[in-house]
């Protein structure tokens, strides 16, 4: 399965961020999450953050595993700003979303929120739930060209909540 180019993973994780904009002039939290075809050019979705426990990242892979079969989607590239919570990478995981690119760290998020009652993070990196399954997922982040953009967008969302 080939990579996305460096151009490509900028551009998504951008549009992710934007997406987590969206999310905010909604009134929830700012995460956003893009789903990308197996051309690496191609959005299929995005999605963002619902509440607690309708992530960005969860809800989008629900409702890719209900429109699309499961060989397709383990050729496609999730995308998002902020790595996967654990709940967000085992729902991936169940989705067969073969790819997943993020930004910045769950520890780097932790050290935006501080220790927020709306987002209580937990220690559980992606690689590590996706580690303990039995699919090689791909799993490219952090990346740095994003990494402060991305901060700085949760920094401001959590510094006003």
């Amino acid at each position: 399965m080939d990579r996305p180019n460096q151009a490509q993973i900028i551009q998504f994780l951008s549009l992710s961020n934007e997406v987590g904009r969206r999310a905010m002039a909604l009134g929830h939290h700012p995460f956003g999450a893009v789903l990308v075809a197996p051309d690496h050019q191609t959005v299929l979705f995005t999605q963002c953050n619902i509440d607690t426990v309708n992530h960005a990242e969860s809800t989008l892979a629900r409702i890719a595993a209900s429109n699309y079969p499961a060989e397709y989607l383990w050729q496609c590239t999730l995308y998002t700003a902020v790595e996967p919570c654990c709940m967000c990478a085992g729902t991936i995981y169940w989705a067969n979303i073969g790819r997943v690119v993020y930004g910045m760290t769950e520890q780097r998020l932790l050290e935006c929120t501080g220790n927020h009652q709306e987002n209580p993070t937990m220690s559980v990196s992606s690689a590590y739930v996706f580690a303990h399954g039995q699919k090689n997922i791909d799993l490219i982040g952090p990346v740095a060209e994003i990494e402060e953009q991305t901060a700085a967008l949760q920094q401001a969302f959590w510094t006003e909540r």
